[in-house]
């Protein structure tokens, strides 16, 4: 076994630049395979051999450990979340040498996966309650538990002049379609809902709302035209600063705030990589990533 173990590590060595000088190469082979084909004797396996050995074995745990505590992170993320997430996954696993595999879809559809025995190591929800439910059903983390982002309300439309900046065109209504997302599945469609409401336009409006599962698919329905606007997250129009097409960033006062918060699932809770990432999410690199999307922390 212990020969075996030295000839892998030789071999992974002599196909990398950290091998030793070939000379010793050949002396600690010739020691360890036995006779050698011209004079049919042993190489003495010398204590600089053992020496040798031994520096081999500890450059092979230093450099491949790593590669060996690697983890794949399920990470379920609410779907307003997706642009940052993707930048944020990415940078942290050229960091931590984890991979991140990213599952998006509506809050209350990832709760439902989770209920039903989705592997998922962490949710990053749209809204504090859901986590918080998970907590008191023993099926997360409560310490674990943080607001990773406070999100923005946008009423959207990629013509330049069709929404205005106090979001009269509610109440003129001269529009066919108005998109949300699913009030009962997704923060955001009960956030426009109530927002509607607020402003007193909402069973007027009524007939003209086209919903979609999440707040990607209502983006989708105003982007390709389905919709000539819609209620969509800050995080999907903003850029640099800059909003594509006509916005009117809907007033904090008009809906419940969008707190959205991260948990560690209870079955997750031992593992290095769903813990570092959920460090990763508070680290500066991160935040500032969430922040160039329109998000408050």
């Amino acid at each position: 076994m212990f020969r075996e173990t030295v000839r892998m590590t030789l071999a992974i060595f002599e196909r990398s630049c950290l091998g030793l000088p070939q000379p010793r190469l050949l002396e600690i082979k010739r020691s360890i395979n036995g006779p050698t084909h011209g004079k049919g004797r042993n190489v003495k396996f010398s204590a600089r051999c053992w020496r040798q050995v031994a520096i081999l074995g500890l450059m092979a745990f230093v450099f491949l450990a790593p590669i060996a505590l690697a983890e794949e992170i399920q990470l379920a993320v609410a779907a307003n979340f997706s642009a940052p997430m993707q930048e944020i996954a990415a940078s942290f696993e050229k960091t931590s040498g984890h991979k991140v595999k990213l599952i998006f879809g509506a809050t209350g559809m990832l709760y439902a996966e989770i209920k039903n025995g989705a592997p998922f190591d962490i949710l990053l929800a749209a809204d504090a309650e859901t986590p918080e439910k998970l907590v008191r059903e023993g099926e997360a983390v409560a310490e674990s538990r943080f607001t990773y982002a406070i999100g923005k309300l946008v009423l959207w439309s990629p013509k330049p002049a069709l929404v205005d900046g106090e979001g009269k065109v509610l109440k003129i209504g001269a529009f066919e379609h108005l998109a949300i997302c699913n009030p009962k599945l997704a923060p955001y469609g009960a956030a426009s809902e109530e927002a509607m409401k607020a402003l007193g336009v909402y069973e007027m409006l009524k007939p003209k709302i086209v919903e979609g599962e999440n707040v990607t698919q209502a983006f989708q329905f105003v982007a390709s035209g389905a919709a000539e606007l819609g209620f969509v997250a800050l995080s999907q129009v903003y850029r640099r600063g800059k909003i594509q097409g006509s916005a009117w960033i809907v007033p904090a006062n008009l809906y419940s705030p969008i707190r959205q918060d991260a948990v560690v699932l209870t079955k997750s809770k031992s593992k290095r990589g769903p813990d570092e990432l959920m460090k990763y999410l508070r680290s500066e690199p991160a935040q500032t990533i969430i922040r160039s999307y329109g998000y408050e922390l």
